[in-house]
């Protein structure tokens, strides 16, 4: 079963219980995804890193990551959705999820559901599937509020998972404009303190604070964003490892090199030949 809608001006929100065998979507560079497994297990390759999903766990993911569904054991749905149809950056105020929920790096955020947050999605859902039924004017806007609604619901549950309360609000807020600003400018600066200057704090300010929400230390967060687009840049385009380099923001090879062996334990040229080999 599948439901789509695209606005006029190429929009797009889908819901499908088959995006293994929807090559358009896995294709689409530019869609947003949670991915909700309802029953059974599911199998997926992300950025070349297997994972597994077990009944009520759901990822978000951004345009970024690469997915290929390797094994479906059960049921699950995936909600897709482009910029167009509602941008998380614009919208950011309403739902606090960009660099959160959504950021680049290859750590995958993975929620697991209980019962009552279950039935809270599954009531979102239900109300979206009805929505896509009715065609009036309205329809737009009304799919826009429950995606909304979807992603605020995720956010809370995901904050609750870190504990955050009412107190901590204000210094979670720094850590997730952290993450937001190395997704921004990860190639051009690569040290804590021109962060922490845009944050008006000081590094050690930061780094208290990540180790408070047992985050890894905010160098570590830039070197992962880095090394996840270097990896993607390997093993998904044609590009040499020096117009990577340039890409990334390093001043030579050798400097590139010899970070992508300390954050891999590998070679360029051997990681790329093995990631081919398999």
């Amino acid at each position: 079963m599948e439901y789509t809608f695209h606005t006029r001006l190429d929009g797009s929100i889908i819901l499908t219980f088959s995006y293994h065998t929807r090559i358009s979507l896995q294709a689409d560079k530019s869609l947003y995804k949670f991915i909700w497994v309802q029953s059974g297990r599911l199998v997926l390759e992300v950025d070349y890193v297997e994972m597994v999903l077990e009944k009520d766990e759901v990822i978000p993911l951004t345009p970024f990551h690469h997915i290929k569904v390797k094994q479906v054991e059960g049921e699950y749905l995936t909600i897709l959705f482009n910029s167009n149809f509602y941008c998380i950056y614009g919208h950011d105020k309403e739902v606090s999820c960009n660099g959160f929920l959504f950021n680049g790096s290859s750590r995958i955020l993975k929620l697991q559901l209980s019962s009552d947050q279950s039935s809270m999605l599954y009531d979102i859902i239900k109300r979206l599937a009805d929505e896509y039924a009715i065609r009036d004017s309205m329809q737009e806007e009304m799919l826009r509020i429950l995606l909304k609604r979807f992603i605020i619901t995720c956010t809370r549950i995901a904050r609750e998972r870190f504990s955050i309360t009412d107190e901590q609000e204000k210094s979670f807020e720094l850590v997730r404009q952290f993450y937001v600003l190395v997704d921004m400018h990860y190639k051009t600066k690569k040290m804590v303190k021109e962060y922490a200057d845009l944050l008006n704090r000081s590094p050690k300010t930061l780094s208290n604070l990540f180790m408070q929400y047992g985050l890894p230390s905010p160098l570590r967060v830039i070197h992962e964003r880095i090394e996840a687009e270097a990896k993607r840049l390997l093993l998904y385009s044609t590009r040499s490892a020096k117009e990577i380099a340039d890409i990334l923001g390093f001043e030579d090879l050798p400097t590139f090199s010899r970070f992508f062996k300390k954050m891999t334990g590998e070679s360029i040229s051997i990681y790329r030949k093995n990631a081919k080999r398999e």
